[in-house]
Formats: C-alpha cells, sequence, structure tokens
C-alpha cells in the first residue's frame, strides 16, 4: 500500500515529520493489510456507444459523460471490488474506541481499494494488450447512482463475492467498487 496516498486520505503531506501520524499511517496500513479480504469480479462485454448512452451486455447506460468517455471502444470491462466486512468491522470498531484511529484506518481502507482496482486493471490490459479508458462508476457525473443495479446484475455481484446494495444504493461492504473501462481496439 502507498503510505503517501493514505497520508494524503487522511488531509495531511506526505511531508509531514510528525511522527504520531506517520505511526498512525503505519498502524492503519497494517491493520488494513490483516483484515481485508480482496475479492474482484472481472467481466468484458461488447459495447455500442450513442450519443447519450452506451449499450454493455445488453443493458443500456444513459449517460453522455460514459458515451463519451467510451467513444471508440467495441468492448468494456465491468468489475466488482470489495476489501470485506473485516474491514468495515474494525473501521467500526475503532470509531468507536479511538476516532482519530478509524479515519486513519478508513484512509488505508480507500487506498487499499485503489490499489485493488488499480491492479483489475492491470490485469485488464495484460489480457487485451489495449489502451484502457478511466474508470466511470455509477453515481459520478451524469450516471446516474441508480444504474447500480444493472451493473449487480451483470455480475451477479451478491452472489459471487458477496457485495449487497441496499435500498438505497449503498454496497455493503462499504469499501466496495464498481466499474466501467471501456477497451481501445
Amino acid at each position: 500500500m502507498n503510505k503517501d496516498e493514505v497520508l494524503r486520505y487522511m488531509r495531511t503531506s506526505s511531508k509531514t515529520k510528525d511522527e504520531a501520524i506517520l505511526s498512525l499511517a503505519d498502524e492503519a496500513i497494517e491493520k488494513i493489510e490483516s483484515v481485508s479480504q480482496p475479492k474482484t469480479l472481472l467481466r468484458v462485454f461488447d459495447c455500442a456507444v450513442g450519443e447519450e448512452a452506451v449499450e454493455i451486455g445488453g443493458y443500456a447506460f444513459k449517460s453522455k459523460a460514459l458515451a463519451e468517455n467510451l467513444r471508440g471502444c467495441k468492448k468494456a470491462a465491468v468489475f466488482g471490488a470489495t476489501l470485506g466486512i473485516g474491514v468495515d468491522r474494525s473501521i467500526k470498531l475503532a470509531v468507536l474506541e479511538n476516532l482519530s484511529f478509524g479515519m486513519a484506518l478508513q484512509a488505508a481502507a480507500a487506498e487499499k481499494i485503489e490499489e485493488v482496482c488499480d491492479g483489475l486493471e492491470e490485469e485488464i490490459k495484460k489480457q487485451y494488450g489495449f489502451k484502457l479508458r478511466s474508470r466511470f462508476s455509477p453515481g459520478y457525473y451524469d450516471l446516474d447512482i441508480s444504474e447500480q443495479k444493472k451493473v449487480f446484475a451483470m455480475l451477479e455481484l451478491t452472489k459471487r463475492i458477496g457485495i449487497t446494495l441496499s435500498e438505497s444504493l449503498e454496497m455493503m461492504p462499504s469499501k466496495s467498487v464498481t466499474a466501467i473501462i471501456g477497451i481501445e481496439n
């Protein structure tokens, strides 16, 4: 895990000399590494890009920004990733006992899920050998958060890797990500 990024998520500088903050970051990284159980699911689908929508794997995603992002792509990777419920439990317990440590755990978990997502992007590059577009998730720009339901249906995330979607469209475990990535061919 990149400690500088954890410090950035903690809203401090990687150049800090404050030993208490540096120690807190180290402790949080160690804890998140020990409790996280990353699970991922990745599928590649054909896609058709229109002006204000994209069809991926038989599902239409209405979003002008997503269409712009995927313009020129014939394939799109759709994935889900989670750090598992142990991370949520650790953060909740820490917040009750030591708010500073809980916040440091949040920062370390944010960096850890980014690391997992970056690893998925590398996997796509290795398998397909093409340039990838930026990750795009429901809730960003004009891709409504309700489109998350389609991603869950496409990938069967609850059944396959244990991510659930609440009625208010929050993912559980909380350190979970879904995204669409255009594959240039």
